[in-house]
């Protein structure tokens, strides 16, 4: 039974750490409008990083289609062969044109990245899950990390070129290319190879997490409409059959509002995670020049990296009633948000930026943590993937008009600074939000509260008359 986990957990965490073992990352802009590229600030933030929002949109409801039906391990080969194009062409070629085609090249990496977290649910049994799951999510951050420490201290120690920390990372998806190679081919997956499904999810259905403060949950056996389709098809699943489940799945899925508000935080904020985190660097690298002083942002993305890894960790230990009090929370933590942007774009001092940026960066883990065991919480495990990436999906519909709108020079193509003041007011709206929906919530439940006290009142007095007892009302349950 180990050996049914064993195996392909080890290679999926030797991909995912030398995947993002990147020490070029932290100084990525420095090096594309250094004197190895020569690109002005404009091309690099306006015309070029904008083709990775745009390719990753397109990408991802395709590529997720295509991952279930090829079951995933051509496409993790195919994640790590763009890894080795993009990063190929970072050392290689020259010119914006050339940049935009790595950007692509890079949306499709990430487009790719759902067959990495799917893959894993396909060859192992239900009750691994969970401990696969924190494996490969904990070897990624550590291959993050590992990496922008090692820049940071070639850069800053051994004097190492940005061009030869590219190469480094070049060699570092070259390493990582072998592992899927070796991975097992799967016999299912989610919709299109669905011959085991039902007993799959029977198994899932007996290990379901039985939260105390949820209030609905979608059901996690199969639906009479799949088991039908699964008969008429033989399990082999069509392309009309599976966007009709998917269809039935998403309705079901958000009708449930605990689902529906995290999944909302969810999109809205990781819209605005990857807008700060893609322009981060230009903008550091417009408060202290790279040209002109040493830079830290290996050292940066490092200790935000690990410092995020531990809050995540820790939210396994934090008691609260997140079905109440998540949306307040969600709120406090926006405004937290808000203000790490605000100052990063208002003092100019790079420290005070790099000390907000951490900030920031926590947060925002933690709060995903929190969001995606809510999410998870109120789901089968076949519906991760159908809900994480209609929020992804979401997340870049959103983040592609922020940056039409705002960056790409066809739009405003605002300077960075401005770029930054409208990031921390859009992080501000969020908080109002949350806040009018926690405020709601709260007075909802102490007016239920209060009419279950009279409720109860009153059935001692029928009970004490020789009354019925009311059936109390249950949790919504979809």
């Amino acid at each position: 039974m180990a050996e049914t986990w064993f195996y392909p957990t080890v290679l999926l965490c030797v991909y995912g750490f030398f995947s993002n073992l990147r020490p070029s990352e932290p100084f990525l802009t420095a090096f594309l409008m250094g004197p190895d590229k020569n690109l002005t600030e404009r091309e690099v933030v306006n015309e070029i990083y904008p083709l990775w929002t745009y390719s990753y949109l397109i990408l991802l409801f395709p590529v997720f289609l295509a991952t279930d039906y090829l079951r995933y391990k051509p496409v993790l080969i195919l994640q790590a062969a763009s890894y080795i194009i993009t990063y190929a062409m970072l050392v290689k070629a020259q010119g914006v044109l050339a940049m935009q085609f790595l950007e692509f090249f890079f949306g499709v990496a990430t487009a790719t990245e759902i067959a990495y977290y799917s893959y894993i649910y396909s060859v192992v049994e239900p009750a691994s899950y969970q401990k696969v799951t924190g494996f490969c999510r904990s070897v990624t951050l550590l291959g993050l990390a590992t990496g922008s420490l090692i820049g940071q201290i070639l850069v800053s120690l051994a004097q190492f070129s940005l061009l030869n920390l590219s190469i480094i990372t070049l060699s570092s998806s070259c390493l990582a290319f072998l592992a899927p190679c070796f991975l097992p081919m799967p016999s299912k997956s989610l919709f299109f190879h669905q011959r085991e499904r039902v007993l799959q999810d029977n198994m899932a259905q007996e290990l379901a997490d039985k939260s105390e403060d949820y209030e609905c949950k979608v059901p996690l056996g199969v639906s009479n409409g799949t088991m039908l389709s699964e008969e008429k098809l033989g399990g082999a699943g069509g392309l009309v059959e599976v966007l009709k489940t998917l269809g039935a799945d998403f309705v079901k899925c958000y009708s449930c509002r605990t689902l529906l508000a995290w999944s909302v935080w969810w999109a809205l904020s990781t819209c605005g995670y990857f807008q700060v985190v893609n322009y981060a660097q230009a903008l550091w690298e417009k408060i202290l020049p790279s040209k002109d002083f040493e830079i830290y942002n290996g050292y940066v993305e490092t200790i935000s990296t690990l410092l995020g890894a531990f809050a995540a960790f820790t939210v396994g230990f934090i008691k609260v009633s997140w079905a109440l009090w998540g949306e307040l929370a969600l709120c406090i933590f926006s405004i937290v948000i808000a203000v790490a942007v605000y100052v990063m774009d208002t003092v100019r001092n790079i420290w005070v930026c790099y000390a907000s940026y951490v900030i920031f960066r926590a947060t925002y883990m933690l709060l995903i943590t929190i969001a995606t065991y809510q999410i998870a919480a109120n789901l089968s495990m076949k519906r991760y993937a159908l809900v994480f990436g209609m929020n992804t999906f979401v997340a870049l519909l959103l983040q592609t008009l922020l940056t039409v709108v705002v960056v790409d020079s066809a739009g405003l193509g605002l300077d960075i600074f401005p770029q930054f003041l409208i990031y921390g007011c859009y992080f501000a709206a969020i908080a109002v939000i949350f806040l009018i929906a926690g405020l709601h919530k709260v007075a909802t439940h102490r007016s239920a509260d209060a009419a279950g006290v009279q409720t109860e009142s009153a059935e001692n007095e029928t009970d004490s008359s020789g009354g019925e007892t009311p059936i109390p009302k249950k949790s919504c349950i979809i």
